[in-house]
């Protein structure tokens, strides 16, 4: 099984970036737990997971990706679009496009956020989304493209 994590832009910040909301792990803790989280759902998988984490700032690097993905016969994608959450169609239109299940993850809750946080493009293109659980989020995604509900 083949699944990519994509996060957007100041996601490489975590640690740095407003700690409070979160947290106080790296960018590099986060790909540490995700690929540790692949790796132990992996196990009931005949061949595994294999698991791609990319992160961009940009957009379009992150359109690029997703529709690379198809391509790349990726089984499933797990996203947090950070800000571009709020304001991206086009991260929607290329999920809808390529038609890989996707899940939504944020470390906050933006539900419970500014109210401008509130709308999210990306989760429109989504099967599940994840918010509010910090890291642990990016596993019970990796669940639910292995198990479903």
């Amino acid at each position: 099984m083949k699944i990519l994590v994509l996060n957007g832009p100041n996601l490489n910040m975590l640690g740095i970036r407003e700690p409070a909301i979160y947290g106080k792990q790296d960018y590099h803790a986060l790909e540490a737990y995700c690929r540790e989280a692949c790796r132990d759902l992996g196990e009931s998988i005949p061949g595994g997971i294999d698991c791609e984490i990319y992160q961009s700032n940009h957009e379009g690097d992150l359109v690029d990706r997703i529709q690379q993905a198809y391509f790349d016969k990726v089984d499933g994608i797990v996203i947090n679009p950070a800000a571009y959450t709020h304001t991206s169609v086009a991260i929607m239109d290329a999920l809808k496009a390529v038609s890989i299940p996707a899940v939504e993850v944020h470390l906050s809750n933006i539900d419970e956020r500014e109210e401008f946080r509130h709308i999210s493009y990306a989760g429109k293109a989504c099967v599940k989304s994840f918010m509010g659980y910090g890291f642990e989020g990016y596993r019970k995604a990796v669940e639910y493209l292995i198990h479903g509900d």
